[in-house]
């Protein structure tokens, strides 16, 4: 057991949560984005725009999904080049046969392969053969083993959450909208999350409306400690940067979930709003106004489809209110509560810029 301890450790091969649950899913995300995501704002752009250039282009982006996933989680996982090029292979079919839930599918299979791949890896004077085949095989051989399984249980647990939101859109509103909001702030992925559960549609919108509350709120409320560059780190950026600060005062948290459980029902149960855009971009709030141009897209699906008409004022303003204003206004007014009854201090919301 030892010799296989050491073996591990010189392999670089860590089994722990952070490892696969927030260095892969982490990762996995910025695959996403930098496919899946990118890719649909493109050819929507350039649909919109009569450019078929873009729509070309976001349309390859799109295709490549799987392998930009499965190559990210090997880069998290730090596997050596011939494992991390082999892991396209493995992106593409495990993608593929996981169907609507195919990144959880490629985040479960590509750990397995790149862990397996990294065991071989300079193992053999035929490198360049060995870690290659080991990595494919594996691969593929659990893509077709697990990837469907995989992927219908993320889909029937995330088609779960939707149709409940359907039917219960004060409760869930709230329970979405915090949950996920919870997700965005965390040091682990919460448009990897939406995206793996394929959270579109009301849940979707309450997805949105949890993540902006953080984003913003969180922008908001620490205004006074870290002017505009703070609010544009944590406003466009990421709430996360204020981990290190609820660890020392968890109080912190509460004005930005507070806000998030308001927001979400009146997204569901006034404004309707829907994220019917990638299911990535429910779970990235106003980071890089992805959240909204998720939604802005959804609306134009919608239109194409048949099932909106037009995008009307009432859109625009729910938008509006659920990712910007109501955030900024609910979460400063918590602030002030809290810093009122002394649970919020001088310095606690403080960031290192």
């Amino acid at each position: 057991m030892e010799k296989f301890k050491e073996f591990l450790k010189r392999k670089d091969i860590e089994i722990s949560v952070k490892r696969y649950f927030i260095d892969a899913l982490g990762a996995m995300a910025q695959g996403l984005f930098a496919s899946l995501l990118i890719g649909t704002i493109v050819s929507t752009l350039g649909t919109q725009l009569g450019i078929e250039i873009l729509v070309t282009v976001g349309n390859y982006a799109k295709a490549a999904v799987g392998p930009a996933m499965a190559i990210a989680i090997g880069f998290a996982l730090k596997a050596s080049p011939l494992v991390l090029f082999s892991l396209v292979a493995v992106g593409a079919a495990a993608n593929e046969l996981g169907g609507a839930g195919g990144p959880l599918a490629v985040l479960v299979v590509a750990i397995f392969a790149a862990e397996f791949g990294k065991m071989v890896s300079k193992e053999t004077k035929i490198d360049i053969i060995v870690t290659p085949f080991v990595t494919i095989f594996i691969g593929v051989a659990l893509s077709l083993w697990w990837a469907p399984a995989i992927g219908a249980a993320a889909s029937t647990f995330g088609s779960a959450i939707m149709w409940a939101t359907e039917q219960q859109p004060f409760v869930m509103g709230i329970v979405v909208s915090v949950i996920v909001g919870i997700a965005l702030t965390l040091p682990i992925s919460s448009a990897a999350i939406c995206a793996a559960l394929g959270l579109t549609g009301l849940a979707g919108g309450a997805a949105v409306a949890g993540c902006c509350a953080q984003m913003v709120g969180f922008a908001v409320l620490s205004f006074k400690e870290n002017k505009w560059g703070g609010l544009f780190a944590q406003g466009i950026g990421t709430s996360m940067l204020q981990m290190g600060n609820i660890v020392k005062n968890p109080k912190i948290w509460l004005p930005a979930i507070l806000t998030s459980a308001i927001t979400g029902p009146i997204a569901t149960c006034i404004f309707k709003m829907e994220m019917n855009g990638a299911a990535v971009s429910s779970g990235m709030g106003t980071c890089g106004l992805v959240g909204q141009i998720g939604v802005y897209t959804g609306w134009l699906n919608d239109i194409a489809a048949g099932t909106k008409t037009a995008i009307t004022a009432m859109d625009w303003l729910g938008m509006l209110l659920i990712c910007f204003i109501l955030p900024g206004v609910l979460c400063f007014l918590f602030g002030l509560i809290f810093r009122k009854i002394g649970w919020i201090k001088e310095n606690d919301l403080k960031l290192d810029l």
